[in-house]
């Protein structure tokens, strides 16, 4: 292997940049002017999202450890996967691990697609080797053990523990798309290592598709549904962990901080969450872990 790349989501650097953004998570079609003016108060509610300055750090960490160029490329907004592509002039094996790590498929057919047209645009012998979804990493798994286990400290019972991870549209599911699964699989993973009894799995941050005309069904149980069910047993509160997620940004930020808090508030229970991977060591060494094992045909 040559070089890896770090396959992300993206985000913005500035708010000027979300209408392209949300354009691009919309496939091109123009969204509703609300939809881009909730994004932006969202963005701005945290003070911007942080993520593509994590992802640069993680990048940095993570070639420190292989010893070969490592960079970052985003689905949804720049740097893209070809134009990382091309800064790699000089590699033919490139490595790419998804940064959604139970998401892997999706990337690997981004990243395969623009190396074809790379190729086919400029005659260049390349090869790209994806890895597969990696939410089992026994290293990723410790990492998530060790955040719970550090955001239940001096927590007075009875409380549960949630797991959060990004919702998907309900036909993705059901088309065969193995996300709960995985999601699933690594929670169970992560409450067994940690010892945890009261907990369930939710499903955040929905799409705002109703805001098109067509409102469609989302993964569940919600963040809010998990609250109400918390509150019914008797919790004082709850632990959101959130496994769907390595670093943070929006999602995490607002849809957890701001709004899930006060959701909580109103419900007369106390919130805390888990903090985000980000640049920790163990996340380092999962990713590197995760590169190493890429075979090229």
């Amino acid at each position: 292997m040559d070089a890896c790349v770090l396959f992300a989501h993206g985000s913005v650097n500035s708010s000027d940049e979300i209408p392209l953004f949300v354009r691009a998570i919309f496939h091109g079609k123009e969204p509703a002017p609300e939809v881009v003016e909730e994004v932006r108060r969202r963005y701005e509610a945290i003070g911007g999202s942080p993520l593509n300055r994590i992802n640069g750090e993680l990048a940095a960490a993570v070639e420190r450890e292989l010893g070969i160029p490592v960079r970052v490329a985003n689905r949804m907004a720049a740097p893209f996967m070809r134009t990382v592509l091309e800064e790699l002039s000089s590699c033919k094996r490139i490595g790419v691990v998804p940064l959604a790590q139970y998401s892997a498929h999706v990337y690997q057919e981004a990243a395969e697609r623009s190396a074809r047209e790379l190729s086919f645009d400029t005659g260049r012998e390349l090869h790209i080797a994806c890895a597969p979804s990696w939410g089992m990493e026994p290293l990723l798994i410790e990492a998530f053990v060790r955040a719970a286990h550090e955001a239940m400290l001096d927590a007075k019972p009875p409380f549960a523990s949630v797991f959060s991870a990004h919702s998907l549209p309900l036909s993705v599911i059901e088309g065969g798309d193995p996300y709960e699964r995985e999601v699933r699989a690594s929670a169970k993973a992560v409450a067994d290592c940690a010892g945890l009894k009261n907990w369930s799995i939710a499903y955040q941050s929905q799409g705002m598709s109703a805001a098109r005309g067509r409102p469609i069904g989302w993964l569940g149980p919600s963040l809010v549904q998990a609250l109400d069910a918390s509150k019914a047993r008797g919790d004082a509160g709850v632990v959101v962990l959130p496994i769907g997620f390595l670093a943070d940004h929006t999602e995490v930020l607002y849809d957890i901080d701001v709004e899930m808090n006060t959701w909580a508030s109103d419900r007369g229970m106390w919130l805390r969450r888990a903090r985000s991977l980000n640049t920790s060591p163990i996340v380092v060494e999962a990713i590197a872990s995760v590169a190493r094992r890429l075979r090229f045909e």
